[in-house]
């Protein structure tokens, strides 16, 4: 009934009851792993500190932040080890299960950090995490030891020890051996004497079922009957000493298990505390992990928090209503104005604004992500008070009105500057005058406290009291005429007021009743009406406006940054091309520099030698030529395009070249292609491409042609060996065709081409070229001591 005591940085535990907190925490429960996890929820309150309201924000943003990249932190199913823990510390021994459950804590731990080393390795930030991982402790050698011992199921495994892993390959060799035995009993003559051909199990031992009859064909001992007496489960005397020797290795089995999880219990005491702390951390993680999938669900935010207690909520949901029906609402408090009052008719959604406010309060203070849209905040509120429902105590026989009053007169006597309270239907159950005057007076008692207020009423007086008070404004809830429905819409500014009449007059009210009923309504209640549906009318027009604008502002804005980007890369080229420029020329004057300078030096020098011996001609001549090469050519007539589309204009058949790459004299034969001649040299006739031909400027003499021999310039660059091994087919032969023509212009007799063995394709092509080459003599393939059929020697004519 009463507010409970606040304690240390919680808050009062009423406020949680009523705003239905628990079943915010109830959403996000499902999303937990650990036991620790869910210790640290049920323990998790709204906190009204500053720095640890933005710690628990940080959190859960970095939270936020490891789902988007990673899928969450990695953070799996753990049990409370807590008990376990607790039991060593007192000298007892753990069973299998439990040491099982504490080596998952160690592996986890071994886990978690690793996965945060290789994101603090790629510089990826947090606010808070990092620290929450130095708190860690990893103990790989105790965790290597433990998950090596006893498996995830809590079986001690074979490798916990020598002696073990040899007890149990003995008792699988004795069951082999007693199943070997029993199977041919089962499957021999004396089968008839059983009920059902199958060996099974009774007191640890193997047995046979014996029909009643035949007890004493197989003597050894009976350990159990059916439940008509037909059947007897007997062990036959032939595997009596087997299961008595397999039993003794059993013992022995559970000796050595029971002595291995006490020496693993005994090595788990002194890091009980490290191993206690890191369970709690990765509770923590697990919560954090929580609360990022729950804001993932639920499309929630982290806010920013405001000291100076400004609320800026902005299409805020309330969580605990379905997210596809919800009415989202910007609510504001604490900037403009710290007290609003909303007016109008009951089933509108004013007590669910009412609940959002608070509730979403609560949630961000507790670290909680909450359904807003991004540009939220929250303030930070030491208290949050309500006044919400029927608060009627049978217990205390009090009305509906007394029982309110003594909740609001614990509320007034606790608020400060720095809490925050909620009215829902303040005044009601009591006379409509007195009440209203009881909402005015209450609601500046809390103003001269400087508190926080959100009240809902339904009386008309309290419509004029937000232009009346500073820092209060008034606010309604939507409603359409049209619809005859609520919109569960908050509208910030304007006062509530009734529909009565229009929705009489859409329901087919006589209009003259309707007209009786507003000459009998007082003039003022009227005005106010009329002033209230005037507000409304400009408030939708503005509405429309600023959507408006708020459209064109954003189209803007666009093109604006646009622009702002275009300008900066131009800038940006504009200043890397000068920068090339200027590099570029400086290169070019160092150069003309230094080449100028070596000349001035020559002629310095000839100058000197002048004294004894007159400077030649000739080398004045060649020093003008070298100062004269320091001027740079035009680019247009270093441009290759023009200079290829020039040389190709002035060729013609019969004109004398030069082939640039060979060095040689030929003469055009004709045109082939568009921008390649043939040219005859000596006995060859080669195709060339135009750009690779230079005309010769002195007339061609007819003279008779003699065969002579052309020998390139780049002969000594020719090998006698064509490697083509590892090369494509079509390339491959391109290639020796290139090859070829050089070699018969550097006076080879005959060369090598090495094509490999392989699968015979290239090696079959080579051959079938080299048939129709007109140059080529004779060729065969290589003696099998320089590669036989992997390479051919070519002799040419």
């Amino acid at each position: 009934m009463f507010i409970t005591k606040i304690v240390g940085e919680k808050m009062n535990l009423r406020i949680l009851q009523t705003l239905e907190f628990q079943q915010v925490k109830n959403q996000v429960k499902p999303f937990l792993t650990t036991a620790q996890g869910q210790i640290a929820l049920t323990d998790l309150l709204p906190s009204n500190k500053e720095n640890k309201i933005q710690e628990r924000l940080f959190e859960t943003e970095d939270a936020i932040h490891v789902l988007r990249l990673r899928g969450g932190i990695p953070v799996p199913k753990l049990e409370n080890i807590a008990p376990h823990l607790k039991r060593i510390e007192i000298g007892a021994d753990l069973n299998g299960l439990e040491v099982a459950q504490i080596a998952r804590v160690l592996s986890s731990t071994n886990q978690v950090s690793a996965f945060f080393s290789e994101l603090q390795e790629l510089e990826i930030d947090f606010h808070r995490l990092y620290d929450w991982v130095e708190q860690l402790v990893v103990l790989p050698e105790l965790t290597k030891q433990m998950t090596r011992a006893v498996d995830e199921d809590g079986r001690v495994t074979d490798e916990a020890s020598p002696e073990l892993k040899g007890i149990r390959q003995a008792i699988r060799r004795m069951e082999q051996n007693i199943r070997e035995a029993l199977d041919q009993l089962v499957r021999g003559s004396h089968a008839k004497y059983l009920s059902d051909a199958l060996v099974t199990m009774r007191n640890d031992r193997y047995v046979l079922p014996v029909k009643q009859e035949y007890r004493g064909i197989f003597g050894g001992v009976v350990h159990d009957q059916s439940a008509s007496g037909q059947t007897l489960f007997i062990e036959p005397k032939q595997i009596v000493e087997l299961n008595n020797r397999l039993r003794q290795q059993q013992i022995a089995e559970k000796n050595e298990v029971a002595r291995i999880l006490s020496e693993l219990s005994a090595l788990l005491v002194p890091h009980r505390r490290e191993i206690a702390h890191n369970s709690y951390v990765l509770g923590q993680f697990d919560v954090m992990n929580a609360k990022a999938r729950y804001g993932k669900l639920m499309k929630a935010i982290v806010p920013t928090m405001s000291i100076d207690r400004e609320v800026q909520l902005l299409k805020a949901r309330h969580p605990l209503i379905d997210q596809e029906v919800v009415v989202a609402n910007d609510i504001m408090i604490g900037k403009d104005y710290q007290a609003i009052v909303i007016t109008g008719p009951n089933t509108g959604g004013k007590t669910i604004t009412l609940k959002t406010l608070g509730l979403l309060q609560l949630m961000a203070q507790a670290g909680l992500p909450i359904p807003v849209e991004e540009g939220s905040q929250i303030g930070v509120f030491a208290e949050i008070f309500a006044d919400i429902g029927d608060e009627q105590s049978i217990e205390q026989n009090l009305s509906t009105f007394s029982s309110h009053m003594t909740n609001i007169v614990s509320i007034l006597d606790k608020i400060d500057e720095k809490s925050l309270v909620l009215f829902d239907e303040l005044g009601a159950g009591t006379d409509p005058q007195e009440g209203a005057a009881l909402a005015i007076a209450i609601l500046d008692a809390v103003g001269a406290k400087s508190s926080y207020v959100m009240a809902t009423t339904h009386y008309p007086e309290l419509k004029i009291y937000g232009y009346n008070r500073a820092k209060t404004i008034n606010a309604s809830m939507e409603f359409d005429v049209d619809t005859l429905s609520p919109t569960y819409r908050l509208l910030i500014g304007v006062p509530g007021r009734s529909n009565a009449f229009e929705i009489s007059k859409r329901l087919g009210l006589d209009t003259t009743i309707i007209e009786e009923a507003k000459q009998i309504m007082s003039g003022e209640s009227q005005d106010i009406n009329e002033m209230i549906a005037d507000l409304e009318n400009q408030r939708k027009m503005t509405e429309t406006e600023y959507l408006e604008l708020r459209q064109q502002l954003q189209e803007s804005e666009k093109l604006q940054k646009e622009l702002t980007k275009a300008t900066e890369l131009f800038y940006q080229e504009r200043d890397d091309e000068l920068a090339k420029a200027r590099k570029k020329a400086n290169e070019l004057v160092e150069e003309a520099q230094e080449k100028s300078d070596r000349i001035i030096k020559e002629l310095r020098q000839m100058q000197l030698e002048g004294q004894a011996t007159p400077i030649k001609e000739h080398r004045l001549i060649a020093a003008k030529t070298k100062m004269a090469s320091l001027h740079q050519e035009d680019a247009l007539k270093k441009n290759k395009v023009l200079k290829k589309a020039k040389a190709a204009k002035s060729l013609k058949i019969g004109d004398e070249v030069r082939v640039i790459s060979y060095g040689q004299r030929g003469e055009l034969i004709k045109k082939v292609g568009n921008h390649q001649w043939q040219v005859q040299m000596g006995i060859l006739k080669m195709t060339i491409d135009d750009t690779d031909i230079e005309a010769i400027a002195a007339p061609k003499q007819p003279t008779q042609r003699t065969v002579h021999t052309v020998r390139s310039q780049r002969a000594a660059h020719v090998s006698p060996q064509l490697d083509l091994r590892g090369k494509r087919y079509e390339e491959a032969l391109a290639e020796v065709d290139q090859y070829l023509d050089a070699a018969i212009l550097a006076n080879y007799p005959q060369v090598t081409i090495v094509h490999g063995k392989g699968t015979g394709t290239l090696r079959q092509g080579i051959v079938n070229y080299l048939k129709n080459h007109r140059s080529v003599k004779h060729f065969e393939f290589a003696p099998a001591n320089q590669g036989g059929n992997g390479a051919t020697i070519v002799q040419f004519k």
